[in-house]
């Protein structure tokens, strides 16, 4: 991606920013924008072969990054990073924190109860797995809570700094079959809030963007069938967007160039802003 491509406000030059889930699509193809507008770029991600093929990307285009072998959910491992960033591009300017996700172990199989939900011949919400359930709210929530124990360090030292945290849809409707999911990103939102108030006196910014419906990697199996043709969810989802399709991701780029310039969105913290085609907006009727 190159610097013309790009919105206004988009000069990032040499701040340092950390971005958790680095090797995911969004957040990969975020990080790729971010250094083309001048930013030096830390990938944070569990297993660092698919963050390391960003950075490959983006040195290729004349741009600075590194990948990190890290695990959100783990303060030493998080400490650890911390220190080798310090050392490789320097204090933390703005954190991005894009670790997510969900688990079919937290996702049932049925929208809505029967009489059948407890004769096992399906997945109900009585049979949702304990530990699945804690794992998705733990990725989801703790891993936006702990990577900012640990970075915004930083940014309280100089009063300076903003964070951006990765909502969802989910939080303002919870979505049908993925309770742990939603929950926990109503908790991101929830958090988003609360950190701005707590961060304000030292001018650290906290905002959150809230994408709707994008057809990636890990959503593909609620969406398509093995055939390609959209599954019974996929036409409840178009239905319900107003504008009718899912999004492309090079569409959330926009509103996090915005929120992350201080020239542009000073004076904006505590916010989560939707990028999902107006289905919050919409009634159903």
């Amino acid at each position: 991606m190159k610097k013309e491509e790009l919105p206004i406000y988009t000069d990032l030059k040499d701040k340092v920013i950390v971005v958790t889930g680095g090797g995911g699509l969004i957040c990969s193809m975020l990080s790729e924008a971010l250094a083309a507008c001048g930013a030096k770029v830390a990938l944070l991600n569990l297993g660092i072969e698919s963050a390391q093929k960003c950075v490959d990307r983006i040195i290729a285009d004349g741009g600075i990054a590194k990948a990190y072998d890290c695990n959100v959910l783990d303060k030493n491992a998080l400490k650890k990073t911390h220190e080798e960033v310090l050392r490789d591009l320097g204090t933390c300017d703005i954190l991005l924190n894009g670790a997510g996700g969900n688990s079919p172990k937290a996702t049932s199989d049925n929208e809505y109860a029967t009489q059948n939900d407890l004769s096992g011949l399906y997945k109900s919400f009585f049979d949702l797995d304990s530990d699945g359930m804690q794992f998705v709210f733990n990725l989801n929530y703790l891993g936006t809570v702990l990577p900012t124990q640990e970075f915004a360090k930083d940014m309280v030292e100089r009063k300076s700094g903003s964070i951006l945290n990765i909502s969802s849809m989910n939080a303002f409707r919870p979505l049908t079959k993925i309770p742990a999911y939603s929950a926990a990103k109503a908790g991101v939102s929830n958090f988003t809030e609360w950190l701005a108030v707590y961060f304000a006196k030292l001018g650290i910014r906290v905002n959150a963007i809230a994408p709707g419906f994008f057809s990636t990697t890990q959503n593909k199996e609620l969406l398509w069938n093995k055939d390609g043709t959209p599954t019974a969810r996929t036409k409840k989802i178009i239905d319900a967007t107003p504008m009718g399709r899912f999004g492309n991701v090079e569409e959330i780029i926009g509103a996090v160039l915005f929120l992350l310039n201080e020239k542009a969105a000073g004076f904006i913290t505590g916010t989560i802003v939707p990028i999902d085609g107006g289905f919050n907006a919409y009634s159903g009727v």
